[in-house]
């Protein structure tokens, strides 16, 4: 009896400790994905304002972005054509329809990124579906790269 008593404590010990561990483990991938979603977050507010050492700092220095309208780009040319010119207040960015994977230290982002124009302009209207990959170096997230591809309207 004594043993079955032992038996039964050891198999709720080591439930306890398994569901213990399992929430340990998805505590950190939802604050990898908050973390990634802050990220993306700030990307969008670096475009939106041309802030060319804010996309230094939220891209890895290997980035690589490619689209359906050529090469790909690297993380100095991308930033380049991104901070040309002046901000344009008349111009915001939504994104929507996001789904994050979290792996370790990788993060993949999918989702739409929804360009608006006070004045109807283009690229009014324009929708991209785009896929971004993270990585964690340095207890610090960096985008490694992007695809994005223009949606139908």
């Amino acid at each position: 009896m004594k043993r079955f008593v032992l038996s039964l404590a050891l198999a709720g010990a080591f439930a306890a400790l398994s569901a213990n561990a399992a929430i340990a483990q998805g505590a950190p991938a939802a604050e990898a994905r908050q973390q990634v979603m802050a990220l993306m977050r700030d990307w969008v507010t670096a475009e939106d304002q041309h802030d060319a050492a804010a996309l230094a700092r939220i891209l890895d220095d290997k980035f690589l972005a490619t689209s359906g309208a050529g090469q790909p780009v690297n993380k100095e040319t991308f930033i380049k054509k991104l901070t040309a010119g002046a901000p344009d207040p008349k111009q915001s960015q939504t994104l929507t329809d996001e789904t994050v994977i979290v792996d370790g230290d990788t993060a993949v982002v999918i989702g739409t990124d929804a360009f608006h124009r006070t004045d109807g302009a283009k690229p009014d209207g324009l929708t991209l579906r785009y896929t971004i990959t993270f990585i964690r170096r340095n207890a610090r997230w960096a985008a490694l790269a992007e695809h994005i591809a223009a949606m139908p309207r």
